[in-house]
């Protein structure tokens, strides 16, 4: 693929970003795409490497050898048309997903992997901007009805090829607007909104009706849901946060991720949010060294912090994996976000101990560094230093440490379906009944069933599930991919 001995002449190069100075100042995308041209020069450097474990790294299975080669001949339509083929929504994936593709490819073994996100951001990008990507109606009307709870990416790609198949898709969503995380979760910095609101268009054209604002389990019976549909997905993804049970969790200041970024977002939509978190003229801790924490550090630093520190409780990772140990899984090394890079300090291996205030209202944190040991039984445990203990300035804490398994309360507690031992909806993915939960008619795709996870693992999901809801309403048959 690609030119033969294309990854032997050309380097890699990819996309830039706007200095910090400008960026920091707007809540816009702040990628600079490259020409075409360069982009095809890329395309060029895709290996003819015989087993292509890009596409097994890929969690939607891209083809992306065939993608790359067509962008380097110059025929982009084909292009979005190979990439389209497993993935419905590659201007997400080409901006939020840490590419473990990339990560995949066979010149990461000693050399730079093919700059694979950046041309598949180019793909899309293009397509919408040539008019290529347009409604996919589907040539028949099956009769049926399904309903999609939760808009995110995984309810998103299930509903879309559930109404391309001709089912009449009814998706809901307990938020004002459509999206899930990718709304509210995700800075604009990093993904604008009408990438959503396009597909939006899209996918009413085919046949999906959206119903904002309903919250199923709570404003509407689950129950009447099943009466009223023929099938069920359950895509609301894994939501109930992680907490800090240390002493002074209870003051004013101490919020989770999910209470700080939507507001955010929300503002850049024109909202007016009455009595905003935010982050202006404050010294902001950020609990936890992920994508959510780079997100909180992203936003506090636009809204004008007075300091940002970023802790992890982990170890740092080394600058540089064992490529030849580590190859093509997802390695572990030290990853800087472009909102690390933007201002915040980090610091890892550092657990909290406290936290102390005045007036009900945080004022500081005290901290501690820890080491990582085995334990008897072989685990890694977390010990204390002796006398590495400090205490920070803090107007507000912000907790990013992931999430524990979707709300239980509600809509999974009235449906009754079994779980798992970590709190999630049961169901398997391989095998009979696959995306099936325990009770009649009712299936689970995404972070709802997996677990916290990645965009593209959400796409997948989705793609999956909508391909058993299929088989199951027309008899065990169905024309979608898997």
């Amino acid at each position: 693929m690609g030119k033969i001995t294309g990854f032997m002449e050309i380097a890699r190069k990819d996309r830039g970003y706007e200095p910090v100075a400008e960026r920091i100042k707007v809540y816009r995308e702040f990628v600079r795409p490259l020409p075409d041209a360069e982009m095809s020069q890329q395309g060029a450097r895709c290996m003819d490497c015989g087993i292509p474990f890009c596409q097994t790294g890929c969690p939607v299975n891209n083809v992306i050898p065939d993608w790359n080669d067509l962008v380097y001949k110059g025929n982009w339509r084909s292009a979005l048309e190979v990439l389209h083929s497993t993935n419905n929504f590659p201007e997400f994936t080409g901006r939020v997903c840490p590419a473990p593709c990339e990560a995949a490819c066979t010149l990461n073994i000693n050399s730079d992997a093919v700059a694979i996100k950046s041309i598949e951001q180019a793909i899309v990008d293009k397509g919408w901007v040539e008019g290529w990507i347009q409604p996919e109606p589907p040539s028949h009307k099956t009769g049926k009805l399904v309903a999609v709870i939760g808009s995110g990416p995984a309810g998103l790609a299930c509903a879309q090829q559930l109404a391309r198949a001709g089912h009449a898709v009814t998706l809901f969503e307990k938020n004002d607007r459509i999206g899930g995380l990718l709304r509210y979760g995700i800075p604009d910095f990093k993904m604008e909104k009408h990438h959503i609101d396009r597909r939006m268009a899209q996918m009413q054209a085919e046949g999906v009706t959206f119903r904002a604002g309903v919250n199923v389990g709570v404003t509407i019976a689950g129950k009447q849901i099943l009466a009223d549909f023929d099938a069920v997905v359950l895509s609301g993804g894994s939501e109930k946060p992680r907490d800090l049970p240390v002493p002074g969790r209870e003051l004013a200041g101490i919020h989770y991720a999910m209470e700080f970024l939507p507001q955010q977002n929300k503002v850049v939509a024109g909202d007016k949010v009455p009595a905003q978190l935010l982050a202006t003229g404050k010294h902001v801790v950020v609990i936890g060294g992920g994508d959510t924490g780079s997100d909180c550090i992203g936003t506090s630093i636009r809204q004008g912090a007075k300091s940002v520190v970023n802790f992890e409780l982990m170890p740092q990772p080394p600058d540089q994996e064992d490529k030849p140990l580590t190859w093509p899984n997802w390695p572990m090394k030290l990853r800087t976000s472009s909102s690390h890079e933007e201002g915040a300090k980090r610091d890892f291996a550092i657990t909290t101990k406290s936290l102390q205030g005045k007036n009900g209202k945080i004022e500081s944190l005290t901290a501690c560094k820890v080491d990582w040991v085995k334990d008897a039984k072989g685990g890694m445990a977390m010990k204390e230093v002796p006398g590495t203990e400090f205490t920070i300035p803090a107007d507000l804490v912000l907790l990013a440490m992931g999430y524990v398994h979707p709300v239980h309360e509600g809509l999974l507690t009235e449906l009754g379906v079994e779980k798992d031992a970590r709190g999630n909806v049961k169901a398997t993915t391989d095998g009979a009944g696959c995306y099936a939960t325990s009770a009649p008619k009712v299936f689970a795709a995404g972070d709802m069933r997996r677990g916290q996870s990645l965009v593209v693992w959400a796409i997948r999901e989705g793609r999956q599930c909508a391909r058993e809801v299929d088989a199951y309403l027309m008899g065990g048959a169905s024309d979608l991919p898997r």
